[in-house]
């Protein structure tokens, strides 16, 4: 019996070749544990978390509870001027898993919102202690912030970009850190690269630093193909925002809850920003929510510079929903009861050995990993940029496992439940499918 929809028009799909996909779908049913069912009734080895963010597994038993639970208890509560409790309580969870002095959580319903409320919230903190001058905004080439008009003005993906006129103004970027040239095959972060942090310095010479508000950076580039930072370069960046008064933005969107084996990267890295934006693994992936992390100085400004009894004239219909807040509580019981950020941590070697086996795989011109996540980049196609990766995309699919890709770069992110026996899964799979692809 097939679940399959008799009409696929009308859903106009996000980031999706769409009239490829209509004609020959991939179609989802159901999920449990480490596996999709798809429509024709086949186990799917979860090779992505979904998209970065199923982090216990699909169907996590105290998760699905608690939204049933809560659903039929209090399905919706204003945010604005009132409150409920589980809102307060999961922003006090959240809040205990990030570095010491960032106590205040700001709830949005994704990565996208909670990236545009950070930097709002960066201009809001120097407006307010009297520094208005600081409007620039500094992001990252390659880097991916969502999708809101703020995230693709930081961002730098040019497809993300290149549509949408202007963008944001007084927006400038850094230099990306890829470097196959000195990087290639590196395990873990590379040696190479640390100096490109100092593409501050030449942006802060050509606009003043009195005018930076704030310079925002994944730790570890996801979206763009699994970027690592090179060996020294966030501490750089850290020393340097501090010399200049700038604020410093960790987009952790997916390496916060436990991606790299610890709670944040952050904590990872041993550096601490002024603003963590999250989202994904703060659920689980079960009710959409997103959460901005600040220092306690950046709020406390907030309440004592206020102008208005309104100290934050920002937010959102759904933000600290009943269903979000209950379903981030259970992720964050489930995430702690299971050790699944030190399962994370104890599976990371396992699974780089497993990654860099296919070093030798065909058209593989890099392998980079860190914590549960991997990326297998491939020599494009001449004049058919992508053509290689989607149809891995789809080769993978049609083997059991669905991977994710961008460009012509693999990237993996599964389940931190994962066995050693099905990350054998995804790497043999992607070794035949790679042996069947020119």
């Amino acid at each position: 019996m097939s679940n399959r929809p008799n009409d696929l028009s009308s859903y106009w799909m996000p980031y999706t070749a769409n009239r490829a996909f209509k004609q020959d779908p991939r179609m989802i049913a159901a999920a449990d544990g480490m596996f999709y069912k798809s429509a024709d009734g086949r186990d799917i080895l979860d090779g992505t978390a979904g998209l970065w963010c199923v982090n216990a597994g699909h169907n996590a038993r105290r998760i699905t509870e608690a939204v049933q639970k809560q659903v039929a208890e209090l399905d919706y509560a204003p945010s604005f001027q009132f409150g409920h409790p589980k809102a307060f309580e999961f922003a006090n969870r959240v809040a205990d898993l990030f570095p010491d002095g960032m106590d205040h959580v700001f709830f949005t319903n994704s990565g996208s919102e909670a990236v545009d409320s950070a930097l709002k919230i960066a201009l809001h903190y120097h407006r307010m202690r009297g520094d208005a001058a600081r409007t620039r905004l500094i992001g990252r080439e390659r880097g991916y912030h969502g999708s809101g008009f703020g995230g693709i003005s930081v961002g730098g993906i040019v497809k993300n970009r290149m549509y949408y006129g202007s963008l944001l103004t007084g927006v400038d970027h850094l230099p990306h850190t890829h470097d196959l040239t000195l990087n290639a095959f590196s395990r873990g972060c590379p040696e190479h690269g640390a100096e490109k942090a100092d593409g501050l310095i030449d942006i802060a010479t050509l606009h003043d630093p009195s005018t930076i508000a704030a310079v925002i950076v994944e730790p570890m580039a996801g979206s763009t193909g699994v970027l690592l930072p090179p060996k020294g370069y966030l501490k750089r960046l850290r020393e340097l925002c501090d010399r200049y008064g700038i604020l410093l933005i960790f987009d952790e969107v997916i390496t916060a809850f436990g991606r790299l084996g610890a709670n944040s990267a952050a904590d990872y890295f041993g550096v601490k920003p002024d603003i963590i934006t999250t989202a994904k693994g703060i659920t689980n992936g079960v009710v959409p929510a997103g959460a901005v992390i600040v220092s306690n100085e950046i709020y406390q400004s907030a309440m004592d510079n206020a102008d208005a009894p309104i100290e934050l004239f920002h937010g959102f219909t759904y933000s600290g929903h009943p269903l979000a807040a209950a379903a981030g509580l259970a992720s964050l019981d489930t995430y702690a009861q299971d050790d699944l950020f030190e399962r994370a941590a104890a599976l990371a070697p396992y699974w780089e050995e497993a990654i860099h086996s296919l070093k030798d795989a065909p058209n593989v011109i890099d392998i980079r990993n860190l914590g549960l996540v991997g990326a297998i980049e491939l020599e494009p196609r001449a004049g058919a940029a992508a053509a290689r990766g989607t149809e891995a995309m789809i080769k993978a699919w049609e083997r059991g496992v669905m991977i994710r890709v961008t460009g012509d770069i693999i990237a993996l992110s599964p389940p931190l439940i994962i066995e050693k026996s099905q990350i054998d899964q995804i790497f043999g799979t992607l070794s035949s499918v790679l042996d069947s692809i020119a």
